[in-house]
């Protein structure tokens, strides 16, 4: 197979470029063929005005081991090359910068180039045979214009494909406007919309179309001409793009991919049962999901499609044991012996290798999770990609290739590890991440998660297999991990509105814990993530009060307010129907007492369901920016602690009657509340 990549010399300052070239050079694709299109420009002006950007990017690719072809010059020029014995030419080429070859261009003036390139560089008799227009014809049509020299790239490229060990980039020179008089060379080419007659004619005299002034002129201005022709059906240029075409698969772009349903057996549900009993020796949903995944990946022909990603943080999410069992894929292998050889967990590579170790690069670990999440499609092959990464470095940093992954109709896991304002302590703003879950829903084909238990993870992954490789859906699973650790509980046998705790986990929402009978007020507790250890450490400081509490787990509040949003379309659409209901209408809706959400993200997430909830909603978030402190102090700032929440419910209380507001008082100087909390940027919200 072949690989052709055209980019343009501009996107190649995209820090993702540099990092694919390295890549592929390192990984030694010699399928790769890299064609850089050189016109020198970018919208706003030359992309290296000062100095030359193909010997630049030469170097580059050299550096990143390529083999480089330049395709500078055209046939033209050549002569004056072939007749340059000492160099003198080639000097005066290679000191020109960019951007006055690019004044060159448009400029389009061969006694300027005459007089600055040549005259002034003392070397006026090589070009003392051409007239100005001969000079100028041969400027214009560089190596990137010229067919037996563009032929000639090519073939070499195919020539280094099949017998090299590495890439092959073309830097081809171009003209930007290249046939179009007026435009050529200008830092306005882009914003050019319209072509007057003259222009038009101009354009097909330098490409040769055969069109009368009077068919371009119809209707004046360029507005209303013939500006296609037709070859006919019999022509060797017609016959040329149908055959092509056939062997292509037909003129419309069609997509077969494979129906993952059909040849994969994914596992039974039971597999996704391991943490069903709970457990009260302290552990993260990090790792739980770490636990499940190595289940997954020892389940025969599913297992071997598994493919686990990091960027150099595996031994951060418990993974480090996969090094041994499961190996590091090293398309070389490991010549070397790794300084940890005589410890269990010892860094392993291997050509067989089933985790992609992709270095400090959540950009290009993103690519190649789109290349194994369309491998259904792209290859036949089916696998499933599970990229675990500092949640802060997902949608925030790389957001951009998770909707190009959604474009792709790529299927797999995204796992936002250290997850939450709060939970990853110390780290302040770089890390501390409380918004991710708020971007993801930006993106249609993500469903994001923001588990609190372990069974709650075990059964989102399942669900998430099931509906990607059971029902060929194409969506993409994202899922807030945190490094927390404490006991896990087991399934809840209360049942919510009707549905069992898991057939409720994954719908969103479901009930953990009743209210206590004997308490006179009842008030419901809404947690996610971590922050559920929160709401529940609330449940004994309200007892205090003579508060029960009534305990909601949100796996999914952006997947609530998706349906919520599709209901309320259907009802606006369908004024002689009744409205349907929803699942936190469902759960939440018909109710006329106080709800407390507190989560570890900020405050806009909770407020999706802010009109779907009955009674007074308070909804507590991690607004502002990350701190470096202990997890107790940052719960503290944010107010989302257990000592928040028990204040929030006690207020709301007051504020319906039913509880003297003096008791919140007295509740807010108990547990040290203060109302001053003057944060940077935040001045505006609190003193």
């Amino acid at each position: 197979s072949r690989v052709w990549a055209f980019v343009g010399d501009g996107e190649m300052d995209e820090p993702e470029s540099i990092y694919a070239i390295a890549r592929a050079g390192y990984e030694r694709l010699n399928n790769l063929i890299m064609i850089v299109n050189c016109n020198y420009q970018r919208l706003d002006g030359p992309v290296r005005g000062n100095s030359k950007v193909i010997q630049e990017f030469e170097g580059v690719f050299r550096g990143a081991g390529y083999d480089v072809i330049k395709l500078i010059w055209g046939s033209q020029w050549n002569e004056l090359v072939d007749n340059d014995p000492d160099g003198a030419f080639i000097e005066i080429l290679e000191r020109t910068p960019d951007g006055d070859c690019q004044r060159y261009a448009a400029k389009q003036d061969g006694a300027l180039l005459r007089k600055e390139m040549f005259e002034d560089n003392g070397i006026a008799d090589r070009v003392a045979h051409w007239s100005d227009e001969e000079l100028l014809s041969a400027y214009m049509h560089p190596g990137g214009h010229d067919h037996k020299k563009i032929y000639a790239a090519m073939m070499q490229a195919e020539r280094n494909a099949e017998s090299g060990g590495r890439p092959t980039v073309i830097l081809a020179k171009t003209l930007k406007g290249y046939s179009l008089a007026t435009f050529t060379g200008r830092n306005t080419v882009h914003q050019q919309k319209t072509m007057k007659d003259e222009e038009m004619m101009s354009f097909r005299n330098v490409l040769d179309i055969p069109l009368s002034d009077e068919q371009i002129k119809m209707g004046g201005a360029g507005l209303g001409g013939e500006f296609f022709r037709n070859p006919g059906l019999e022509s060797p240029e017609v016959k040329y793009i149908c055959e092509r075409r056939e062997q292509l698969g037909g003129f419309y772009p069609t997509r077969t991919p494979a129906q993952v349903s059909s040849i994969i057996e994914i596992p039974a549900w039971d597999t996704y049962e391991l943490f069903d009993k709970g457990n009260p020796k302290p552990m993260s949903t990090t790792m739980a999901f770490a636990n499940l995944l190595r289940k997954l990946m020892k389940l025969g022909d599913f297992g071997k499609r598994c493919c686990p990603m990091v960027t150099d943080e595996a031994r951060t999410f418990g993974l480090n044991a996969f090094f041994h069992e499961f190996k590091i894929h090293a398309p070389f292998g490991q010549h070397y012996t790794p300084v940890d050889h005589d410890s269990l967990m010892k860094y392993s590579e291997a050509p067989d290798g089933q985790m992609l170790q992709e270095g400090i690069s959540e950009a290009g670990a993103l690519c190649t999770w789109i290349a194994c999440g369309t491998s259904y499609a792209s290859q036949g092959c089916p696998m499933l990609p599970f990229f675990i990464y500092y949640s802060m470095f997902g949608f925030q940093r790389v957001g951009d290739f998770i909707w190009q992954a959604a474009d792709a109709r790529a299927r797999g896991f995204l796992l936002g590890a250290t997850a939450g304002r709060t939970t990853l302590n110390g780290e302040g703003l770089q890390h501390q991440d409380g918004h991710s879950n708020l971007i993801a829903i930006s993106n249609p084909a993500v469903i994001a998660w923001d588990p609190a238990f372990a069974y709650e993870v075990s059964y989102i992954i399942g669900d998430g297999i099931q509906k990607m490789w059971g029902e060929d859906k194409d969506l993409i699973y994202y899922i807030s991990l945190y490094n927390e650790n404490h006991p896990m509980p087991p399934v809840p046998e209360v049942t919510t509105c009707g549905l069992s705790a898991k057939d409720a986990c994954l719908k969103g929402l479901y009930k953990f814990q009743e209210a206590p009978a004997d308490k006179a007020l009842t008030v419901r507790l809404i947690g996610s993530g971590s922050i559920m250890q929160q709401v529940l450490g609330a449940v004994d400081l309200l007892a205090e009060y003579g508060v029960g509490c009534e305990i909601w787990s949100a796996t999914n509040i952006g997947e609530l307010h998706r349906e919520a949003y599709k209901a309320e379309r259907y009802a606006r659409l369908h004024p002689l129907e009744p409205p349907p209901s929803f699942w936190v209408k469902d759960c939440l809706g018909d109710y006329d007492g106080v709800t407390v959400l507190s989560t570890d993200n900020i405050s806009q997430y909770g407020q999706l369901l802010d009109k779907y909830v009955g009674g007074d909603f308070v909804i507590l978030g991690t607004d502002g920016f990350g701190r470096s402190d202990t997890r107790e102090q940052l719960r503290r700032f944010f107010e989302i602690d257990k000592e928040n929440v028990a204040v929030a419910a006690l207020t709301a209380l007051a504020r319906q009657g039913k509880v003297s507001p003096q008791v919140a008082a007295e509740a807010i100087e108990k547990f040290g509340i203060k109302y001053d909390r003057p944060d940077i940027c935040m001045d505006g919200h609190w003193p």
